[in-house]
């Protein structure tokens, strides 16, 4: 059991203050989106000083055998905490053929691996669950084409919208989603002027406690940040969430979905492969969405953990790179941390753990975390919050 250091990764979408509060740092002015912890090649969080991708090359081990057998020396999670101020760009990650595939694909076309226009920054899978450690907001997964057009025409837009929003209707199924949502991300005179439509007739819906009022202040909101951006128009077409602190969101490859606000625990595979499909300037790859995206009606996955502790939870296993716990320890009742034949890596969030092992103890406070080896039994005693993440075999 030792210490493990995180990376922070600036973003222009991220929190000037909540990870910072989290790990007991001064805020910078930067906007702190996430913090790391894992062995990613890009942004390996430390341990004795060093890399963890290079601790790992000298101790295999410790991932444990069955990690080992499933993923060979590579770690495969990565723990993150997450805080957006203002929305992400629309998303979608790929599966593990499309990973791959892409990946190669680009090292063969010679794109370098930093260069702007590369998608696929590794060859691995990117399914991951985010648990909400305060209010959070959230577009995932398509509503019924049938439902959008409805509330589009519910804004009573003055100008004819069938030459970009008419295919919801006119097709049925993933075609008319597909034909639609791309549609809607060029950037033609057209599209803008619906947008500044859309966005001029839901004003005078924001106030209203309905769907379409919801839909009403989903517009505004991302056109103060995307002012007359045509791809507002494709995030409509997503279901808004709520997450309330405790609720988590799975999000498995080719859900396209965009994280708005709020700070949250995310647990994905090893991976930072991302294909963007708008509200962003950078780089939109229609070629490879047009291959990742699931363009089928699909209602949000919200899950919340279950007991299988006292004061340790667990939410329900959707791949097999990564496990989640969540802890909620008081001094009355000290936990034994499962998967002991695994690499952990312990996320204190609250409070205070007094970890012990045969190999010793120290004491975790808020927002420091330990990589625990496999074969290493740890007893939490103390009163705190946190997440315990490992491998999902």
């Amino acid at each position: 059991m030792k210490r493990l250091t995180g990376t922070v990764r600036t973003y222009s979408w991220g929190s000037y203050d909540a990870i910072p509060d989290i790990l007991g740092k001064e805020a910078d002015g930067q906007p702190w989106a996430e913090y790391w912890l894992g062995a990613h090649e890009t942004s390996p969080s430390t341990l004795d000083g060093a890399p963890l991708t290079e601790y790992l090359d000298a101790h295999p081990e410790e991932l444990g055998e069955r990690s080992r057998d499933a993923f060979g020396s590579r770690l495969p999670f990565l723990l993150k905490i997450l805080s957006a101020r203002r929305p992400l760009s629309l998303q979608a990650h790929p599966d593990a053929r499309m990973a791959r595939n892409g990946f190669v694909r680009e090292n063969q076309a010679g794109v370098d691996v930093t260069d702007s226009q590369r998608t696929f920054v590794d060859d691995w899978p990117k399914p991951e669950i985010l648990v909400a450690m305060s209010d959070f907001e959230g577009l995932c997964g398509f509503r019924d084409p049938h439902e959008t057009r409805q509330l589009f025409d519910g804004l009573d837009i003055r100008i004819p919208v069938d030459p970009v929003l008419g295919s919801l209707t006119e097709r049925s199924g993933p075609a008319a989603l597909a034909e639609t949502f791309l549609d809607c991300l060029a950037g033609d005179d057209l599209r803008r002027q619906i947008v500044t439509e859309v966005v001029s007739g839901a004003v005078n819906h924001v106030g209203e406690d309905t769907p379409l009022g919801e839909f009403a202040r989903t517009a505004v909101e991302l056109d103060e940040y995307f002012p007359g951006e045509p791809s507002i128009l494709a995030a409509l077409m997503l279901n808004r969430i709520h997450l309330r602190p405790g609720e988590a969101l799975a999000v498995p490859p080719g859900l396209m979905h965009s994280y708005l606000s709020g700070t949250g625990i995310e647990i994905m595979a090893d991976s930072n492969n991302v294909v963007r499909g708008g509200l962003t300037d950078k780089h939109i790859d229609v070629d490879s969405l047009i291959e990742i995206v699931d363009f089928q009606t699909q209602e949000p996955w919200v899950m919340t953990a279950e007991e299988v502790d006292p004061g340790m939870r667990v939410f329900p296993g959707t791949d097999e790179q990564f496990r989640l716990w969540e802890l909620d320890l008081d001094t009355t009742r000290p936990a034994i941390l499962p998967a002991s034949d695994l690499a952990r890596i312990l996320l204190i969030t609250g409070g205070y753990a007094v970890c012990s092992s045969p190999q010793g103890t120290d004491e975790i406070v808020r927002g420091q975390a330990v990589w625990i080896p496999a074969g290493e039994q740890v007893q939490v005693d103390g009163n705190c919050d946190g997440f315990l993440a490992a491998a999902g075999v």
